[in-house]
């Protein structure tokens, strides 16, 4: 059996794979099993932030491999002490605690505000406020938190204690504080699963400006915006807000699995031994390995990253075939006039590998992509979408 057959034989039928059996790489480029050359927009879903088989990140993960590769968090190690000190110090929360994807992460935020919630206000305030075309994973409590019902149908019951709010939609969301007992509000600042859809400043203003006055924690899933994709390190910078709760994942790994969830002032000490843990979490490979990548997230690769964004949309945005082009830094939606799998087809015959978001065409190149590699692409792009 060829890698398509044994895979239909023996692998779970979930995902509806493109054509491809990806063999190898080095940065942005990577290669099917005949050797056929791609230039990869997709990096695995805004995980491998410097692209494939990085030196520094390989060096990082080899080195602690050959040092000590697991041990139970029932004793220190060096590389997750170090990477919870950077991330408390480059975002002004607190403490971490390590988990293995944003699915995870997104659970350690939600259990951390319903117990902040018991414990300050009375256990009856345990409904969290999520919005509309939101996504924050695939358990069956990060399912019942992400606002599409198209998510929820094959699994009820899911897990109770979650309200929808139209992104953007202030009203909506007052009332629902109003009249419901809230421990806190859920969102992505860019959807990105829900179509690549930044919230406004206002909306976010008002989240913040209602969750202050009515004692309601404020949890900002991060796990694909976050590491520098948006052209900050996390995009609650670029709103000026700081969320009580972040979570991430995807980026901060480069390719090995590690969720974070990030906690501020007000729930810093609410996870106490035995209220929460991980097998793997804080993984001192994986750890490693994110030192190495958020340590160079710094200010030179994050105007590069912004000035990257705004080659391609103003490349894109009038181009034959597009509609409109949404996101932020390099985490972008681009809606066409032709249905955006056959666009994804084109770019995937003519080496360019890209993904969808709903109905748009979604680019996550590596942050550090090259200049004349992202140029081809983009016109591999344009001959896809044009009419």
């Amino acid at each position: 059996m060829n890698i398509f057959e044994k895979d239909a034989e023996f692998v779970a039928n979930t995902y509806a794979r493109f054509p491809v059996a990806l063999a190898s790489g080095k940065g942005s480029l990577v290669y099917d099993e005949n050797g056929k050359e791609y230039i990869d927009l997709s990096t695995g879903i805004a995980v491998n932030t410097f692209g494939i088989a990085d030196n520094k990140w390989v060096k990082a993960v080899t080195e602690q491999l050959g040092k000590l590769q697991h041990t139970s968090n029932l004793y220190y190690t060096k590389p997750c002490a170090d990477l919870a000190e950077i991330l408390c110090n480059r975002t002004g929360l607190k403490r971490v605690f390590f988990s293995n994807s944003g699915a995870e992460a997104n659970e350690c935020a939600i259990k951390t505000a319903r117990k902040y919630a018991a414990e300050n206000k009375g256990t009856e305030y345990n409904k969290i406020i999520t919005l509309k075309n939101s996504f924050h994973g695939r358990t069956v409590t990060t399912l019942a938190a992400t606002g599409q019902e198209v998510f929820h149908k094959d699994f009820l019951p899911l897990t109770e204690g979650f309200l929808y709010c139209e992104a953007g939609n202030i009203a909506e969301l007052e009332d629902l504080v109003a009249n419901n007992r809230v421990c806190a509000i859920m969102f992505e600042l860019v959807q990105g699963e829900g179509g690549v859809v930044p919230l406004s400043k206002e909306f976010v203003n008002a989240i913040f400006k209602i969750a202050k006055e009515n004692d309601i924690l404020t949890i900002c899933d991060e796990v694909q915006t976050g590491n520098g994709r948006t052209g900050e390190l996390y995009a609650f910078m670029k709103y000026s807000v700081l969320p009580d709760i972040v979570s991430t994942a995807k980026g901060l790994g480069n390719g090995l699995p590690i969720g974070a969830t990030m906690l501020g002032e007000k729930v810093k000490d609410v996870l106490i031994p035995s209220s929460h843990g991980s097998t793997f979490g804080g993984n001192p490979v994986a750890c490693a390995g994110a030192i190495s990548i958020v340590n160079r997230i710094d200010s030179e690769l994050l105007k590069e990253i912004n000035q990257k964004s705004e080659y391609i949309i103003n490349a894109l945005k009038n181009a034959d075939g597009v509609k409109s082009v949404s996101g932020m830094g390099l985490m972008l939606g681009i809606e066409t006039y032709k249905d955006a799998g056959e666009v994804i087809k084109y770019c995937m015959d003519n080496g360019v590998l890209i993904i969808k978001a709903k109905n748009k065409v979604r680019l996550l190149p590596a942050l550090n992509i090259p200049q004349d590699l992202l140029e081809k692409a983009v016109e591999i792009i344009k001959k896809g979408c044009a009419l």
